[in-house]
């Protein structure tokens, strides 16, 4: 009887354990014209139509609100693969003229309490700046806590951000490449990334996904679509 036994015993940790990692990278896609399932972060998120494009609309729940802003994906563990959305970004009315309408995809967000994540986001007041320093920085990595913008910028300058063209409140289309430590940004369907890091932070785990936005930007975001990948290359 022990080899029948030991037999059903690894079928059991097979099934098991192939739940587990079939659950490391999930596939997605999903409309957004809903705030239904979602789980927001200290954001409200209410169904909107613009420019003839339905989506949802976020903001921070509280005008001067100055903590995280996320809308997490349930349900949707994500390591390696590609992310693509499309959102526009502009500042909520009253919002410092320095403000950007900083938008964009958080990604390997820590489920529990969103303690760590890293973050490709847009700056769309940027892209049509009168001069060419504010236009080289449209585009932004960051990992959160420990590498905020101000640091990276302070540290390696030029490095973890870029120019690309952007409009205040038109829709924009973003897609990560995630492998390993590597990550491929573009932006408006283009054939080649405006963005590349070859080091990514946090190490290669599976999180959740975020849509991403500074407490003082108004955010839209539709067409979330998540394919998984193989595990990333060192």
């Amino acid at each position: 009887m022990k080899q029948p036994l030991m037999g059903l015993f690894i079928v059991f940790v097979f099934l098991v354990q192939g739940s587990v990692f079939g659950q490391s990278n999930s596939e997605a896609d999903m409309p957004l014209t809903s705030a239904k399932n979602l789980r927001l972060i200290n954001v409200s998120a209410t169904p909107v139509t613009s420019n003839g494009k339905s989506g949802i609309e976020v903001k921070a729940e509280s005008p001067g609100f100055r903590g995280e802003t996320l809308v997490l994906i349930p349900g949707v563990l994500f390591a390696n693969g590609t992310i693509e959305v499309e959102l526009s970004g502009d500042v909520i009315p009253g919002a410092d003229p320095r403000m950007r309408g900083f938008v964009g995809v958080a990604f390997r967000v820590d489920p529990e309490n969103t303690a760590y994540y890293d973050c490709f986001y847009i700056r769309p007041r940027n892209g049509r700046a009168g001069n060419q320093v504010q236009r080289n920085h449209a585009t932004q990595y960051v990992a959160h806590p420990e590498f905020p913008w101000h640091r990276l910028r302070r540290e390696s300058a030029g490095e973890y951000e870029s120019y690309v063209d952007l409009v205040p409140g038109e829709w924009t289309k973003l897609k990560l490449e995630i492998n390993g430590n590597k990550a491929r940004f573009y932006v408006h369907d283009s054939a080649q990334p405006v963005l590349i890091v070859n080091d990514l932070k946090h190490p290669e785990k599976p999180g959740l996904i975020g849509l991403w936005l500074h407490p003082t930007t108004l955010a839209r975001y539709r067409n979330l679509k998540v394919r998984p990948g193989e595990q990333g290359n060192p």
